[in-house]
Parts: structure tokens; C-alpha cells; sequence
């Protein structure tokens, strides 16, 4: 189980001093090198004002937040994330959560997988003492992260020229389906249909088949990674030049930038993209097989693998020979028959027998595996590849690592997902507003 690190007592230098919660003194991150990370956490000095929900911008600030920002999660009053109500499944509540959360559901699966090191206040930015708390919060801020249709929080106060007047130094951050311009920049941004739209959906699935949506929401996910990477270059950019940088991010040019290769092809030889379902269109054998009790991923890139597959592997060595598969181009041109010999010869025998085969001679391969051999693979065993935190709600939950180390070390999880409204009061405190002002606020809705 990972120990969670008050954020307060990492901190780093930078040119733009921060505002630490009261009673506590900033120190240098220099100065600070925990055991529980290999590195000092790089945005230990960073606040992130996170006005997201769903995806692609909770992963967004997410990343932010594990490498150390104070990430100040702001969600709707009654329900919060959307995420939150997505249940089954949810983590089982303790038999004593805390008493003020006794109106709340469940955490969800959902919620949990994208919210970790966050701080949850719920505020109502329609109220002027709402849009107060979030100016209050602008101000204080060095980074905004939001997915509203665009115009929408100009029309509330918050949108850039609103922000940067209050801030002139922010970095803000506006994630969108399409973008800022464009005949489709009013339209809701929904993953599956960008993959429909932006032509992932249209490459993926079986030969002859329908199209098929990727199994989880890459286009978000993709998204996330490329506004949190823009993100970084923003606050980079701000100490730079002491001036703000509005970031448009879209799950429409993500996932057209996602296409890779088959977005070159097209581009550069006027190539339009087929379905080809696990196999490569233009290496052969590149695909998943079948087995006696299970399949295998398994690719000969070159004639090298070729000839070690059908020598030590399916002791065919003849095949290697046959004018019909003796180069790359021959056998995608007689795909077909190939295939058929390599399925027949693999369907004698089961997964693990051919596993011990393919180990350790140079021919890349894997197993399907479904979500448990996923993590009980003996890689994500020796990897530590998942974590344990004790949420107050949830009990112990089990959630994947940040996934990139830093000298050997993960950074830490400092914070479980948090509940709905969880430090609303915190963070009131730290903006100046007393007990009485907080009570107020309440009755009031607007908090």
C-alpha cells in the first residue's frame, strides 16, 4: 500500500510563488527528495483548476496531479461527474463511511479510474457567490482545465479573456469534440462518434465485417495525453514569456493525428484504409491464430521470423522455400493459403504448448489474454503494475499505477479518489471564507 504525502510538505521553486494552505511553509523542492519517488514531484507548486468531467479531461488532470499538482476537482451540486452515476460497478461501502456522506452512492469503477490525487469541491457557477469562488480560485491558480462547448463559459464569466484578465499568467486549457472554430465546433464531443467521424471506427473490425468501435475510449484517453503533454509546454511557455497560453484541444484532430500510418498512406499515395481485424495489411504473417484452448498474437516481420516460425516452430521448414511465401510480397499476395496452413497447424495443440515453443527464439508473439491474466501476468506481478489505497468510502481499492517511473520510482498516489464535495470546506478556508461564510454558502446552494 502506497503512503500518501500531505501535498504540502513537497513543494517546489519557481518564478511564481504559490499559495500554501495556512500554517504551512513552502520549501524549495531542491531541498526535498522523498524515498517514495525518485524524483522531487515536478508541479508540487502548481494548482490546477479542474472544471472537467467524463474522459479525456480527468485524465487529462489526473496525469497533472500524480506528478504532484493540486488539482481542485469542481463538480455540479447534486451529482457531480457524470462518472459517478455510471454503476455497475461500484466499490462496496464500509460498514462506517464517513457520516457526511451518507446521501451518496457508491463510488463508482469509473469514477475511481480517473480521479486519484484530487481534491473534489462541488460550486455553483450560475450563482454570483459561486462565480466568486471561481474567480477567487482563477486568480490563485496557474492552470484552468475545461471541456464545456465553447462559448459556453464566456457566457458565464470564465472563459480566456475572462480568466486572463483575472490572471494574466494562467494556462488554460479548453477540451473540446471538435475545437474552437470550425462549422463543428458547437457540437458535443462524444468518443465513439469521433471514432466513427475521424476514421478509427472505420479500420477497425474483421475483414468483410462491420465497423467496430476500440474497446475502451482511446480517442479520450489519446486526448488526455496530448492536452496534458500541452499542458506541460504551457506552463513551460508562461515562464518563459510571464504571459498566459490558451491551449485548443479536440477529440476530432486527436484522433485524426492517432491515425498514424494510415493517415500517412493516405496523405502521401492517395491509399484509402481497409478493415483487416488483427492482421497487418501489408505484413504477412502479422495477426492473431488460433489455438486448441485459446489464441496467440504472433508476427514475422521479416524472413528471419518467417524461416525460424516454419522451421521451429511449425517444423515446416519447406514453407520458408515455397515460391508461393518466400518473400513478404509473395505472401501477402497468397495470404489467405498461408494463413489457413499456419491456423491448422496451431489448432493441433493448446496455448501453452505453443507458448513454451515461441519462448525465447525471436519471433514476437503473446497471448489474448482477457483482464484477469492481464493482472496476473507475471510482468505486471514483478512491475507492481497496480496499487492499493484506502478510500474513506470505498475501503481498499485496487487501481493501475501511474505507469512511468522515475529513477526507479513511481510517484506516489497522495490521495484516493475523492468523494463528492469532499474538501469543499478545505479549500473555502483557504480562499478566506470562514466557518460562517461556509454555512452561508450552503443554505444558500451555492456551495
Amino acid at each position: 500500500m502506497l503512503t500518501f504525502i500531505p501535498r504540502n510538505s513537497i513543494a517546489c521553486s519557481t518564478r511564481r510563488p504559490t499559495v500554501p494552505c495556512a500554517g504551512k511553509r513552502v520549501v524549495p523542492c531542491r531541498r526535498l527528495l522523498s524515498v517514495a519517488t525518485g524524483i522531487p514531484p515536478p508541479l508540487a507548486d502548481v494548482r490546477v483548476l479542474d472544471l472537467t468531467r467524463v474522459l479525456a479531461g480527468p485524465t487529462c488532470t489526473m496525469l497533472l496531479a500524480d506528478l504532484g499538482a493540486d488539482v481542485i476537482k469542481v463538480e455540479e451540486l447534486s451529482k457531480g461527474d457524470d462518472t459517478r452515476s455510471w454503476t455497475p460497478p461500484s466499490a462496496p461501502l464500509p460498514r462506517d463511511p464517513p457520516p457526511e456522506t451518507s446521501h451518496l452512492p457508491p463510488e463508482t469503477a469509473y469514477f475511481l479510474s480517473a480521479n486519484r490525487n484530487k481534491r473534489s469541491i462541488t460550486v455553483n457557477f450560475k450563482h454570483r457567490d459561486g462565480l466568486e469562488i471561481l474567480h477567487k480560485l482563477v486568480k490563485r491558480s496557474d492552470v484552468l482545465v475545461e471541456n464545456f462547448v465553447p462559448g459556453k463559459l464566456s457566457s458565464m464569466g470564465l472563459g480566456w479573456e475572462d480568466c486572463k484578465r483575472i490572471n494574466p499568467r494562467l494556462v488554460y486549457a479548453s477540451i473540446t469534440g471538435y475545437g474552437q472554430t470550425g462549422p463543428y465546433r458547437q457540437a458535443p464531443g462524444y468518443d465513439v462518434v469521433i471514432e466513427a467521424e475521424a476514421g478509427l471506427m472505420h479500420i477497425t473490425g474483421e475483414s468483410g465485417g462491420p465497423p467496430c468501435k476500440v474497446g475502451v475510449a482511446v480517442t479520450d484517453i489519446m486526448t488526455g495525453l496530448y492536452a496534458h503533454g500541452a499542458i506541460m509546454a504551457g506552463l513551460r511557455s508562461v515562464n518563459q514569456t510571464d504571459q498566459g497560453v490558451w491551449i485548443d484541444c479536440n477529440l476530432f484532430e486527436t484522433q485524426l493525428a492517432g491515425l498514424a500510418n494510415i493517415a500517412s498512406n493516405y496523405l502521401i499515395a492517395g491509399n484509402e484504409a481497409s478493415r483487416h481485424g488483427t492482421a497487418h495489411p501489408s505484413i504477412v504473417p502479422y495477426q492473431v491464430f488460433p489455438c486448441k484452448d485459446g489464441f496467440l498474437m504472433i508476427g514475422a516481420g521479416n524472413e528471419k521470423q518467417f524461416k525460424l516460425l516454419t522451421t521451429n516452430i511449425l517444423q515446416q521448414p519447406e514453407l520458408a522455400d515455397d515460391p508461393r511465401f518466400s518473400t513478404n510480397a509473395a505472401r501477402v499476395a497468397n495470404r489467405g493459403v498461408l494463413i489457413d496452413i499456419i491456423s491448422a497447424a496451431l489448432k493441433k495443440h493448446d496455448r501453452s504448448h505453443w507458448i513454451d515453443r515461441f519462448t525465447g527464439i525471436g519471433i514476437p508473439f503473446g497471448p489474448i489474454n482477457n483482464i484477469s491474466q492481464t493482472f496476473s501476468h507475471p510482468q505486471a506481478i514483478a512491475r507492481s503494475s497496480t496499487v492499493e489505497v484506502e478510500h474513506p468510502r470505498g475501503g481498499k481499492v485496487r487501481m493501475v499505477a501511474p505507469p512511468v517511473t522515475y529513477n526507479g520510482k513511481r510517484m506516489p498516489v497522495r490521495r484516493p479518489p475523492p468523494w463528492l464535495s469532499q474538501h469543499t470546506a478545505e479549500v473555502l478556508q483557504e480562499l478566506g471564507y470562514s466557518i460562517e461564510d461556509i454555512g452561508r454558502l450552503r443554505s444558500a446552494r451555492v456551495v
